[in-house]
């Protein structure tokens, strides 16, 4: 925290437990930081993390930021290219407004002390990292990854999200109207629910240093809390990536679209349990894929782009590959690349592999997919607005459509800066607005005023998914007094149980039976939690203290609805399409749609009019008709 911004001015020492501030931030990932140094000094901005600052996935992302900074290359060209892989559910003008801004984004993270790495000299063979604000895009040494028409990606060595991370977080600290709070959990979002407009006026937050609960009070609200790869056994995420901001966004009103589009990176390492990424740019300078017992390169024979399709074609390859072999693992070799050039160009992938007992020099890597990226989320426009005024959205959790059904690599650190950014330009104009929205006392201008101030942003070609009725929807929490109780442990139990379902039958190929069982399996699970009483009143009436159960209770309630929620997506979805694949409909339907599920809200008031919108009596109801289902069966796969 900065000298000038501290505990006692935030209010943090006040037994109220009460905090104000001009604007929270709820992250202190890429997205959080660029929004926060990029807004007006003038504002007093809270940031907070959930752990230790480092401990997000923009810290452990290794390939680098993709935009369009070669001569050669052209932001028509990276939007082409981003279309493909999103296999027609890209939002075209979102995409094309957030690609276009790329160059000024990578510049913006120079001006930030960001050690890209750059073009080698005339004097020099190998690219060198330096750390000078003065550096300009045109200096920048540019790889290729899968997908892309050219080297368009901007990186730092091999571990760009931990160099971008250490030189935003510095920057952060030394602001004086920035204050960073580590190990401060949110738990839902405030929402006026006595003001016709809604607004979101800050958040409640568990103060994990001294086990209380906080109230943080704030005239904006920027969320960008990261993704959900934490519901799936093998994830690139840190553990704090459970989903929890989706959830509170849904619960406080926003539309959530496309939660099935879950990206399994092609790479991780497969060695036990770990979740070290084998960074896509190894296949960009010749790394290849070949059979553990043949030695053969498989992906020749799938995609004329080789080990460069699209991370969905690898992903699903692979998991062939491994499906036939029963190893578990395929081969990424490198070793006929120059041993020099990868010690130089891979250090962070060289060393580690090698404490591992593994020389990339000379040994092939295993890998298989792990769930890496959330394509799906809130629903933003590309200046972060969401359904609920005072809210902004940006980075993984978000949902503005750039990604499609298949993110385009290295897209997702360049939409976190330009999203951030974009919310920072827009932030002071809602604030002066909301002024002058506060000073009318007719709530029918106010209405008005309120619509001229904020719009929420548009989607076309939709699918409205269809839920279980909401007795199974557990978000709220009091104290437990049933000595029947899902304890502490037996809560771990379950969550290990969770994520080795998902990976198994909401993985990389899906089936209608399949999920069906999750389905089963979980609402057994929210049938048991219904014992613990946990959903009768709101976490806002507690007296500010919560125990250890109650608390993973609560997280454990909203982990069941979030997997609920993506796996009703993905049981909806009658095709295959991008990171999305059912082995049951293995083609494309013939007009793309965005999957949505509209603001729990909406769900609750369908419920109390009998209206089948929202809620529905059984837990598993398709969205088509079974005619509807063989007409898109037929439908040629491209």
């Amino acid at each position: 925290m900065s000298a000038a911004f501290t505990a006692e001015s935030l209010g943090l020492d006040s037994p109220a437990a009460m905090v104000q501030t001009d604007i929270l931030i709820i992250g202190s990932g890429l997205a959080g930081l660029s929004t926060a140094l990029a807004l007006p000094k003038s504002l007093n901005i809270t940031v907070l993390s959930k752990a230790a600052l480092e401990t997000c996935s923009s810290h452990y992302a290794q390939g680098g930021i993709a935009a369009s900074l070669d001569k050669e290359d052209s932001v028509a060209d990276h939007i082409a290219d981003t279309l493909i892989a999103g296999a027609g559910l890209c939002d075209a003008n979102n995409t094309s407004r957030i690609l276009s801004a790329g160059q000024q984004a990578v510049q913006w993270l120079c001006e930030q002390g960001v050690p890209f790495t750059q073009i080698p000299q005339q004097d020099n063979a190998k690219p060198v990292t330096k750390l000078q604000t003065e550096l300009q895009t045109a200096d920048l040494h540019l790889t290729k990854e899968g997908g892309h028409g050219c080297r368009r990606v901007a990186h730092a060595d091999d571990a760009t999200g931990r160099h971008i991370m250490e030189a935003l977080t510095i920057k952060a600290q030394n602001a004086a109207n920035i204050a960073i709070l580590p190990y401060h959990k949110a738990l839902s979002l405030l929402t006026n629910s006595a003001n016709p407009n809604n607004q979101c006026q800050g958040a409640q937050v568990f103060d994990h240093n001294n086990q209380r609960q906080l109230t943080f009070f704030s005239r904006a609200v920027v969320l960008a809390s990261g993704g959900m790869g934490q519901l799936f056994k093998r994830a690139s995420a840190p553990n704090v990536c459970v989903g929890d901001g989706v959830m509170m966004a849904w619960q406080a009103g926003c539309r959530l679209a496309n939660l099935e589009f879950i990206q399994f990176h092609p790479t991780g390492l497969a060695v036990a349990d770990s979740s070290f990424l084998i960074s896509e740019a190894l296949r960009g300078e010749g790394g290849r894929l070949t059979c553990p017992q043949t030695g053969a390169r498989f992906m020749l024979e799938i995609d004329e782009r080789a080990e460069l399709a699209p991370r969905d074609i690898v992903a699903r390859a692979i998991a062939e590959q491994i499906s036939n072999n029963g190893l578990g693992y395929v081969h990424l070799d490198v070793s006929h690349l120059p041993e020099q050039f990868l010690r130089e160009h891979f250090p962070q992938i060289y060393k580690t592999l090698l404490e591992l007992g593994i020389d990339i020099t000379k040994q092939p890597i295993p890998v298989a997919p792990t769930a890496h990226y959330s394509c799906g989320g809130v629903v933003t426009c590309a200046n972060g607005l969401t359904d609920v005024i005072g809210l902004y959205a940006a980075g993984e959790v978000a949902y503005t459509g750039l990604h499609g059904a298949n993110r385009l690599a290295s897209n997702s650190l360049l939409e976190c800066v330009v999203v951030g950014r974009n919310i920072a330009a827009d932030l002071p104009r809602y604030l002066k607005a909301l002024e002058n929205l506060n000073h009318v006392t007719s709530y029918d201008h106010s209405d008005l005023l309120a619509t001229a101030i904020w719009t929420a942003p548009t989607l076309k070609d939709i699918q409205a998914i269809k839920l279980p009725s909401s007795p199974t929807i557990l978000f709220n929490l009091s104290h437990c007094d049933d000595t029947d109780i899902i304890t502490h442990d037996y809560a771990g139990k379950i969550v290990t149980e969770l994520k080795v379902l998902m990976t198994s039958y909401m993985g990389i190929t899906r089936t209608a039976e399949s999920l069906e069982q999750i389905l089963i399996q979980i609402q057994q699970w929210q049938q048991s939690l219904e014992k613990t009483r946990l959903n009768q009143s709101s976490m806002s009436t507690l007296d500010g203290t919560i125990t250890a159960n109650e608390l993973t209770l609560f997280q454990l309630a909203r982990q069941l609805q979030l997997a609920t929620l993506i796996i009703q997506s993905a049981y909806q979805r009658y095709e295959s399409r991008g990171g999305h694949y059912r082995q049951d409909y293995p083609y494309l339907a013939s007009t793309p749609r965005t999957s949505v599920i509209a603001p729990l809200s909406k769900l609750k008031d369908d419920d109390k009019t009998g209206s089948k919108e929202g809620g529905i009596d059984w837990l598993l109801q398709p969205i088509i008709d079974d005619t509807e289902a063989r007409v898109v069966n037929t439908v040629a796969n491209i």
